[in-house]
Order: structure tokens, then C-alpha cells, then sequence
């Protein structure tokens, strides 16, 4: 596993904040899931090889939760 640090703009509050980073646990290939509002950060962790899997799930699940809500890693 490795950790992953994303930055995480677009979100309104830290009540979204906290209703993204449950949903995001609920993807099976990444552990450590936690967002922080106030950082803007994402942090995660996951194996190389599942990681472009992975991204896809969370993109995914971003713009279902929250549309306007964009990563870019850091």
C-alpha cells in the first residue's frame, strides 16, 4: 500500500466533506480514506497497481456526491 495526497476543491462544507469521505470508504481498493475541508486534501491509501482503478471509483463517486467538486494531485 502507498498513501496518495490529492487536492480536493469545490466542496461547500464540511458537512459534504464528511458525507464524501463515507462514501468514499465504501470503495473496496483504497484504505485510510480521509478528506480534509479546511486543507483541502484527500489522502488514501492503495496499491500501484490498483491506483488508475482506484482514481476511477473516486472520480466516479465525486461526481455523483458532489459535481462541482474537482482532485488534482499533489
Amino acid at each position: 500500500m502507498k498513501d496518495y495526497k490529492f487536492k480536493i476543491e469545490g466542496l461547500d462544507c464540511a458537512n459534504c466533506a464528511n458525507e464524501l469521505e463515507e462514501s468514499l470508504r465504501k470503495i473496496d481498493l483504497i484504505e485510510n480514506v480521509s478528506i480534509s475541508f479546511m486543507m483541502e486534501r484527500l489522502n488514501f491509501s492503495c496499491s500501484e497497481d490498483n491506483l488508475n482503478n482506484a482514481l476511477k471509483q473516486i472520480k466516479k463517486t465525486i461526481k455523483r456526491e458532489e459535481p462541482d467538486v474537482t482532485i488534482e494531485e499533489v
